[in-house]
């Protein structure tokens, strides 16, 4: 079997012989480069698992070697060597494609950590494309573009920031992207910030020594601790109070925890994948997120559609979501009851359309599911009623849409003098789903 072969790029030969003697104990084969093009004739002279660069070269810097190893037929997994406390360096190298960063001094346990990584990223052929079109269901433009992403995303340690509405998967994307990387046997722990109250959460992200307050009978471990060696998601990270921002972003930069009680910190090496429904972006600007983290969780960001952008992969999404609940065994549903889903808007995106066909199927006359059974809230326009923003903090979204259809009953009967069967028919609705509404609501009388 042969021995990985890695390029190292640096003018200085101290550092040089660091890294191979490093590399060498690891039984990896090295060879080296004094610039920008000696390493370029060296990427194309032999195949290569690996390059560790040195930012600054005679002749040029590591960045224009992350552009070239980008742009090769088979890139290799490349890490840049950066100044103690250049960060955005750090992050530029990561948004060009750059797999990590080392820091100067160089930490030999957590580097020997990265190239373990990389070089598992490196041999093996990780799932692509199409392993993904199995759970992130669609053929829409926008999703085969996203999956792309996610397979690019994989074989990279950047921290991602995944944005969009309640319910359009941001979760299932965040453990994508950690199955198809090189940590994908290590853990995955997923926390959402808004459900961990406020005086708990420096206990829950960092652990506590026994005594450290009151209530802390034993030692814990924290989630970065809990996700060494995978990937942590913080879900809805626009939750996080500002003191917790400020030591977040220190664990980040420095890749150490210190837990609450405890006067040395603690090494984790943990990916970091975040999110929120939010606008990240905004809150920065009313100060109440901190720029700086900002910046380091974003480094990378992937934007997820609404799934009214994407309504013509409504078919198969729901093909998919009633042969689950059905156990495979899904009934047919009519053309026009897949038009209505096309034409809906959903405010509540995939987790609203199986809570829709969960109930369609407990509706339906066995054979058919029909519009009717769908119960489709009541589509309003902005014109006649004013919409409240859906906050998922302060309600479900079904009270947020049985408040939507309430409103627009109330005003289809009003303007029709109380007439069911003119009301119904203005909304366009069958008498029968109107009267279904009305029960659903407490509003038959």
């Amino acid at each position: 079997m042969r021995k990985p072969l890695a390029l190292i790029v640096d003018d200085e030969p101290d550092i040089r012989e660091l890294l191979e003697l490093t590399l060498g104990r690891m039984e990896i084969q090295t060879c080296s480069a004094e610039n920008y093009h000696e390493a370029v004739l060296a990427l194309n002279q032999q195949p290569l698992d690996l390059c560790l660069t040195d930012m600054r070269l005679p002749d040029g810097n590591g960045l224009d070697l992350v552009d070239y190893i980008q742009k090769m037929p088979r890139p290799i997994p490349v890490a840049v060597i950066t100044a103690h406390g250049s960060m955005d360096t750090a992050i530029q190298a990561m948004k060009k494609g750059a797999f990590d960063f080392v820091s100067k001094p160089i930490d030999l346990a957590g580097l020997r950590q990265l190239i373990s990584s990389a070089l598992k990223l490196s041999s093996a052929e990780l799932p692509k494309d199409r392993r993904t079109r199995n759970t992130l269901l669609g053929e829409s433009p926008v999703m085969r573009d996203i999956r792309s992403r996610i397979d690019k995303l994989a074989r990279s340690q950047a921290p991602v920031y995944i944005s969009g509405e309640s319910g359009a998967g941001k979760e299932l994307v965040a453990r994508l992207i950690h199955q198809q990387s090189s940590r994908n046997d290590k853990p995955f722990v997923a926390i959402n910030c808004g459900a961990i109250p406020h005086e708990l959460m420096e206990s829950e992200f960092f652990g506590h020594k026994k005594g450290s307050f009151t209530g802390a009978v034993s030692d814990k471990k924290g989630l970065f601790q809990a996700a060494d060696g995978g990937t942590l998601f913080l879900d809805e990270v626009a939750d996080l109070p500002q003191p917790l921002q400020v030591k977040l972003l220190r664990a980040i930069q420095e890749k150490k925890v210190r837990p609450v009680g405890e006067q040395i910190e603690i090494p984790v090496d943990v990916r970091l994948l975040s999110a929120t429904h939010r606008n990240l972006a905004d809150m920065v600007k009313a100060g109440v997120f901190r720029q700086d983290l900002y910046y380091r969780i974003n480094v990378i960001d992937l934007v997820l559609p609404p799934l009214r952008e994407r309504a013509a992969d409504i078919p198969m999404l729901t093909e998919n979501i009633l042969n689950r609940l059905t156990g495979g065994n899904s009934p047919a549903i009519s053309a026009g009851a897949i038009a209505a889903l096309q034409k809906y808007r959903f405010p509540g995106n995939v987790r609203e359309l199986e809570n829709i066909l969960e109930r369609a199927l407990a509706l339906y006359d066995g054979k058919t599911i029909e519009v009717d059974d769908l119960n489709l809230p009541i589509a309003v326009s902005n014109d006649s009623l004013e919409l409240p923003d859906y906050d998922p903090a302060k309600e479900s979204l079904e009270d947020y849409l049985d408040g939507i259809e309430r409103k627009a009953i109330t005003s289809a009967l009003e303007e029709n003098k109380w007439n069911k069967t003119a009301a119904a028919k203005q909304l366009g609705l069958t008498f029968r789903s109107f009267r279904y509404r009305l029960k659903k609501l407490n509003m038959e009388e």
